[in-house]
């Protein structure tokens, strides 16, 4: 049997230096948060010298399509609302057709205000694109990625699928009239005391 005072077991060392890690790390993005901008700025920055590291190389372009897939997904997932429109309308109706009379929600203007709540937030959409595109940017680093494909064919196969998804997202919009964006929000200065 181990005795307690030979010390912890390397294990246990590790295991709390990865414990630490993540706490300091977690804080880090925790103290990030507020700073929507610079945290864009930063991703995009990593998204530049990603594509002109694809450009100079001439090569990884199937990392690059599968970036750009992802980074659609997301931001679809970033302009969907939590709660799909269409899947309620499709309950009320089942309800009615089955008699039950269920809490409606409001859909014309004079009626009550549903605010829009996001099916990916904000910060899950930055993470999560900044972590698949520092991911990209690692795989260009090895050959076993570069798979030889016809660079092309994949970006006219993004554009259509890109026009396509784009399209339906916006009739989508319209039908259910949602805006995911706030726009029209007014915004007060600060006073200065």
């Amino acid at each position: 049997m181990d005795n307690p005072a030979d010390g912890p077991t390397p294990f246990a060392t590790v295991a709390a230096q990865t414990t630490r890690l993540a706490q300091r790390y977690q804080f880090y993005l925790d103290q990030s948060t507020p700073f929507v901008f610079y945290r864009w700025v930063g991703s995009g920055t990593l998204l530049f010298f990603f594509m002109l590291r694809i450009i100079l190389a001439q090569g990884w372009y199937i990392v690059c399509y599968s970036l750009g897939i992802y980074l659609l997904n997301l931001f679809l997932a970033f302009l969907q609302p939590k709660f799909d429109p269409s899947l309620e309308q499709d309950i009320k109706e089942r309800e009615s057709e089955e008699g039950g009379v269920g809490g409606e929600l409001p859909t014309r203007q004079d009626e009550e205000f549903r605010p829009f709540i996001r099916r990916l937030p904000e910060f899950k959409f930055w993470y999560s694109a900044t972590k698949a595109t520092a991911i990209a940017f690692v795989c260009t680093w090895f050959s076993i990625f570069d798979v030889p494909v016809f660079w092309p064919i994949l970006l006219l196969y993004f554009c259509i699928l890109f026009t396509i998804t784009m399209r339906r997202q916006i009739q989508h919009m319209i039908k259910y009239r949602y805006l995911p964006f706030d726009l029209g929000k007014v915004r007060y200065a600060r006073r200065n005391n």
